[in-house]
C-alpha cells in the first residue's frame, strides 16, 4: 500500500520530480533535504532519484555541509578517521587495538552516517599465546561493538612475539581489530570532505586515490669478503 501511494504521488508531481532530480544530480543534495524542500516524503524522493549516481566531489560536498552543522559526534568521528583510518578512495577502513576507540568509531558510523550492522565487517590480527582462544577474542570484539558473528571475516593469526632475549611479550591479548564498511565510497568521501572543512585545507589525493608506489628494482647481490651474499647499500637506500 505504501509503495502504491508513493507511486501515485510521484506521478502527480512532475515539476517536483524534475526539481528533485536536478538538486540530486547537480548539487548532490541529501534526500532528506530535498524531501523537506519540496514537501514530499523521503521515500518519494528516493524513488525519483535512485538511478542518479553522485561523484566523489559531490559526496565530499555533502561532508563539508554536514561539518558546518556543529555536530560534535560527527566532528570527533571524522577527526578520529583522519588520525587512524585508512586513506582509501572507496572504502571506510579503521584499524586499532584500543577497544573504547573502536567502539566510539562504530558509534559514529551508526549515529552520524546511518551505517547498519549488516554493512560492517570485522577482521582481527591476533596472537593466540595469551591464554585466550580465537572464539574468546572474537566474542570480546563482537560484544563490545554489538555485531553478529556474521560480521567476521578471515583473521590473521600470528606467532608469539619475542624480545631479543627470547622472552615472550604478551601484549595486545585481544589483538588488533579492523573495521570495514561494505560499498562505502559515499561514506569515505563524505568523511574526507568533512575533514577538509573542519581543518580548513584541500586534499586532492583523496579524490584521485593514494599515490602508486614505485616498483623497486631487484636487489643487487654482492659478495662479501667472507663469501656470503649481501645487498648493496645503494639498493638498500632505494628501498
Amino acid at each position: 500500500m505504501l509503495v502504491l501511494r508513493t507511486c501515485v504521488v510521484a506521478a502527480r508531481k512532475p515539476i517536483e520530480r524534475q526539481e528533485a532530480r536536478r538538486l540530486r544530480s547537480e548539487q548532490g543534495t541529501p534526500l532528506k533535504q530535498i524531501a523537506a524542500r519540496l514537501g514530499v516524503s523521503v521515500s518519494t524522493t528516493h524513488l525519483w532519484t535512485k538511478d542518479i549516481e553522485l561523484t566523489p566531489e559531490q559526496y565530499q560536498a555533502q561532508g563539508r555541509r554536514r561539518a558546518r552543522e556543529g555536530d560534535e559526534l560527527h566532528r570527533a568521528g571524522c577527526m578520529l578517521y583522519w588520525a587512524e583510518g585508512a586513506k582509501d578512495r572507496n572504502t571506510v577502513v579503521f584499524v586499532n587495538s584500543d577497544r573504547p576507540m573502536v567502539e566510539y568509531f562504530v558509534r559514529f558510523l551508526r549515529e552520524s552516517l546511518g551505517v547498519t550492522s549488516a554493512e560492517i565487517t570485522v577482521r582481527l590480527n591476533v596472537y593466540l599465546t595469551n591464554g585466550l582462544t580465537l572464539r574468546e577474542v572474537e566474542d570480546h570484539w563482537l560484544w563490545a561493538l554489538g555485531l553478529p558473528r556474521s560480521s567476521l571475516r578471515k583473521h590473521t593469526i600470528n606467532h608469539a612475539p619475542t624480545s631479543s632475549s627470547g622472552q615472550r611479550r604478551d601484549k595486545l591479548p585481544y589483538g588488533v581489530c579492523a573495521i570495514r564498511v561494505k560499498r562505502s565510497t559515499r561514506l569515505v568521501q563524505h568523511i574526507y570532505g568533512a575533514i577538509q572543512e573542519y581543518a580548513g585545507f584541500d586534499e586532492r589525493r583523496w579524490l584521485d586515490g593514494p599515490p602508486r608506489k614505485r616498483r623497486s628494482e631487484p636487489a643487487e647481490e654482492l659478495s662479501s669478503p667472507s663469501g656470503t651474499k649481501t645487498t648493496s647499500r645503494r639498493q638498500r637506500g632505494a628501498r
